[in-house]
């Protein structure tokens, strides 16, 4: 059986500030003190796991020993079906160290034109990992499917947002109003499975 979450305050193990936003705004109904890795001067770990929940205990593990309290982490990415399943674990990197998305996606288009393939086809995973200070976590993975289109459409949302639509929408994240993008995201799927294992007791 998971773990329950009593403590009130968390830590969420991301230096990115559209992640974090997403994640206060899903944890609101909760009435949990939420703080960021970065404004606690935590540093982003090495990210050398094989899978997105490998990663996100990764981040977890290391900001709840940092912090003595109890931590959130996201790993998350983009998997194309026409692309073996790339960018994957790498999703953020294929965005440099500037973090320039839009340069990502241009390299998702480039390397889907090199390919036969006409399938666009792709989904979405989020794996979160909670993590306490004693070292034990729990981890829940989500998933969206649906397609990429170009040229990118929308400014909300962050990452590939601007590309994706979900199977059966006409719009991108990227155009989604966010509570919209909420109701059936790869992360909003994962964080019901947190939810109702941690939270709802």
């Amino acid at each position: 059986m998971a773990r329950g979450f009593r403590e009130k305050r968390l830590v969420i193990a991301s230096h990115n500030t559209g992640k974090v936003r997403e994640i206060r705004d899903l944890l609101r109904p909760y009435d949990v003190d939420v703080v960021a890795a970065a404004s606690l001067g935590i540093e982003e770990p090495v990210e050398n796991g094989q899978s997105f929940s490998e990663n996100a205990c990764i981040k977890a593990v290391a900001s709840a020993s940092a912090s003595d309290l109890p931590a959130l982490a996201d790993d998350s990415g983009l998997v194309v079906h026409a692309l073996g399943g790339d960018p994957g674990i790498y999703s953020a990197r294929w965005a440099g160290p500037e973090k320039n998305f839009h340069l990502a996606m241009a390299e998702v288009e480039r390397r889907l034109a090199q390919t036969d393939s006409a399938d666009r086809t792709v989904h979405f995973i989020s794996a979160l990992c909670i993590a306490w200070p004693d070292g034990h976590v729990e981890v829940f993975v989500g998933r969206v499917d649906g397609h990429l289109v170009w040229p990118p459409r929308g400014d909300r949302g962050f990452g590939y947002d601007p590309v994706f639509v979900a199977e059966g929408r006409d719009v991108t994240f990227g155009e989604m109003e966010p509570e919209e993008k909420h109701a059936i995201s790869h992360r909003a799927d994962a964080f019901r499975k947190l939810v109702n294992a941690c939270f709802d007791r």
